[in-house]
């Protein structure tokens, strides 16, 4: 358990609008983080590993991607108990993203909605971050895993995405453990048509061309895992999981944010634009990730995120088929405590 009570720091944060309690919170963990004002925050991490696309998980339990865009608290967030930490998503230039405000909380409902439109300072920053990051010298017997989450400049044309897709692939390789492919924002103008059949199939018959290349170069192949939407039907689900088996990609991470607002009409910032995320998408997501484990079967990775506020929501999501959760809103609304109970209730669940 963190040192400080989450309970005393969120009505601070809460009274900052979303955005800036966010940047705040960042730069605090960016400046703490390896001295020992980390103690604020640190939690013992849950001893839980599992092995999934050849790679040791330490617990079950991981950070989604979208918090720390620019890489640059890798070490504050793992010292929080996390079993591994997905950082990005990140493009290859850097961006401002939407403009302001584009940030909303909706705490009748434990949700967010964002339209920040992957703000990021570029593949180029990003890797020095990376490589800054000491996680990976500490000696514990389940090192921390760290994925990172790829994606395209807004600018870029959506017919030429792929190449976005290969520059940030190219130069993520050699710091990954694994590798997320976000064609799911809903924030940059068309991604999510990537998600289509005949768009995928060329995108991900490139990324897997790409990845055999980038294997022979640097010694290693690093799991490649595509991030999809909750807002799919079935038909589109089994058409994504058929794809990601013929290109040989290693995983899947259900879900991103919903463009639905069924759970939250009528409340204060309900008809804001963007991806609503936290309790409301965990109905969804838990769906897609069920859907998903019929199409692919047993064996193929997945990483469940959606919704996750308690133990039992990310126990639902092992029991709809995930193999590990992933958590983000449910961090802001319930602290870090929430990292090391999630992990215990997964655990104790088995």
């Amino acid at each position: 358990m963190s040192l400080l009570p989450y309970a005393l720091a969120r009505p601070f944060l809460f009274g900052l609008d979303a955005e800036t309690a966010h940047e705040l919170t960042m730069a605090s963990l960016a400046g703490t983080q390896r001295t020992p004002l980390s103690l604020v925050y640190c939690s013992s991490r849950v001893d839980d590993p599992i092995e999934l696309a050849g790679l040791k998980f330490a617990n079950r339990v991981g950070l989604a991607a979208g918090l720390d865009k620019n890489a640059r608290c890798i070490d504050g967030l793992a010292a929080m108990g996390f079993g591994f930490v997905e950082v990005g998503t990140v493009t290859p230039k850097a961006q401002p993203g939407n403009p302001k405000p584009r940030m909303f909380r909706l705490p009748q409902a434990n949700a967010l909605i964002n339209r920040l439109g992957f703000n990021n300072e570029g593949l180029d920053a990003f890797i020095a971050n990376v490589q800054k990051s000491s996680f990976r010298r500490q000696n514990v017997k389940h090192p921390l895993l760290l994925g990172l989450n790829i994606g395209k400049n807004a600018a870029t044309p959506i017919e030429n995405a792929v190449d976005d897709y290969l520059i940030c692939l190219d130069g993520v390789y050699p710091h990954a453990d694994y590798v997320t492919v976000n064609i799911s924002s809903p924030n940059t103008k068309n991604l999510r048509a990537l998600q289509s059949d005949e768009a995928l199939d060329a995108l991900l018959g490139r990324i897997a061309e790409r990845r055999e290349s980038l294997a022979k170069e640097h010694g290693k192949r690093v799991p490649i895992f595509v991030k999809i939407a909750p807002d799919l039907d079935e038909a589109q689900v089994e058409v994504i999981a058929a794809t990601l088996k013929r290109h040989g990609m290693d995983g899947v991470v259900a879900t991103n944010t919903t463009l639905s607002r069924d759970a939250v009409k009528g409340m204060p910032h309900a008809e804001e634009a963007g991806g609503l995320s936290g309790a409301p998408v965990l109905e969804a997501s838990n769906r897609v990730i069920s859907q998903l484990r019929a199409a692919l079967g047993k064996g193929f990775p997945i990483i469940g995120v959606g919704g996750i506020m308690s133990g039992p929501d990310a126990v639902s999501k092992i029991k709809a088929g995930a193999d590990v959760v992933q958590i983000y809103t449910g961090l802001i609304y319930k602290g870090p405590d929430l990292v090391p109970q999630a992990a215990l209730a997964i655990k104790k669940s088995r």
